[in-house]
């Protein structure tokens, strides 16, 4: 397929440039599968959506602070930096803007949030021929502990609004069930969940339960070769527990479904079952690429937000719309024209997509 086949022409204004009021007030997509059938309601109508005995699997990964701001020494040039990877816990994978004239051995001095110096120090000690380097932190340094004091929420770079409210999105810009530490953008479709909304699906006999994936910066990236297969596809960490395994093993023997919550979700629970049905409990890096025609293994139904033109994300849904087929983008294409018709809000702080059945 080519990736024109996946690209749209959206409205500046329907780019969602803050979450609503309320998490779970937006707007849901409801597309049913088999009879292609498009119903427009309100989130919490999802409740009505589900059964009792499926199982959601959310990602429960937490955005860290990872944008900093700082100068290099010497010529006290001005430096952004956009921490990616974890490597070990003080040497980070990084984007730094700008790169050029960084070389190995550059330090650079950090900044707090008001632009003024702190006595936090990095050094660039290796850089690869993607553009990307390797910072070193002190030894004696908490990391994550000193984002959370200088560093900036990551928001995309759709979210164009000045100034960003950094304390404010570190919480709207964060799920609220998130716990573990490492993804540098939100697995946004478990935005709308709020805590009272999860305990009234539990009230259902609605179950819940969790992975994680680290979400890169390479989630935004179009795809920008003419055919899908020569796209390479970035790579994310992530972890499922025998907890969770157990639990969708008990689901699928009930005969119910187990809905991913998100396509972070989504490409953990595929990972996992890609090369053998019997899935177990691992920690590994994945860069499974889910386009049409693609037959998925373990998830039933997919929640998720609207996705960018031409994203390897657009093309995981149409793949989920039409299992095994290469059709789905048809049905995907008429939903996303129709949710522009009714000015639906798209992408991360936007409104959400539910396909079933």
């Amino acid at each position: 397929m080519r990736t024109s086949d996946f690209d749209y022409s959206l409205p500046s204004e329907l780019i969602a440039q803050h979450p609503t009021e309320q998490r779970d007030a937006c707007r849901l997509l409801v597309v049913e599968r088999l009879s292609k059938q498009l119903i427009h309601q309100q989130f919490r109508d999802l409740i009505n959506c589900l059964n009792a005995g499926d199982l959601l699997v959310v990602n429960n990964s937490r955005v860290i602070p990872a944008r900093l701001r700082g100068q290099k020494e010497g010529n006290g040039a001005q430096v952004e930096i956009l921490l990616t990877d974890q490597i070990t816990p003080n040497q980070w994978w990084c984007m730094l803007k700008p790169g050029k004239r960084i070389h190995i051995g550059t330090q650079i001095q950090l900044h707090n949030l008001d632009g003024e110096p702190t006595d936090h120090w990095i050094t660039v000690i290796e850089k690869n021929n993607t553009g990307k380097y390797i910072l070193q932190w002190s030894e004696k340094l908490d990391v994550i502990q000193t984002l959370s004091k200088i560093g900036e929420t990551p928001l995309p770079p759709y979210i164009e609004r000045k100034p960003i409210d950094t304390y404010n999105d570190r919480e709207l810009y964060q799920t609220v069930y998130a716990k573990n530490a490492g993804s540098v953008a939100a697995p946004t479709a478990g935005l709308h969940f709020t805590k009272s909304f999860l305990n009234e699906l539990k009230d259902k006999e609605i179950s819940i339960a969790e992975v994680t994936l680290h979400v890169g910066p390479g989630t935004f990236q179009p795809v920008d070769c003419d055919t899908i297969k020569d796209h390479v596809m970035h790579n994310e960490w992530f972890e499922i527990s025998a907890e969770t395994i157990e639990a969708i093993q008990q689901t699928k023997k009930n005969g119910n479904r187990v809905i991913a919550v998100g396509t972070t979700t989504m490409r953990v629970l595929e990972s996992s079952a890609k090369e053998n049905p019997i899935i177990k409990p691992k920690q590994n890096r994945t860069n499974i690429f889910i386009h049409p025609p693609y037959t998925f293994r373990i998830v039933d139904a997919l929640l998720t937000n609207f996705h960018l033109p031409k994203s390897t994300l657009l093309m995981l849904v149409s793949a989920f719309a039409a299992p095994g087929k290469i059709n789905g983008r048809e049905l995907i294409m008429k939903a996303y024209t129709e949710a522009i018709e009714k000015r639906y809000r798209f992408f991360s702080y936007g409104d959400a997509m539910f396909l079933h059945l």
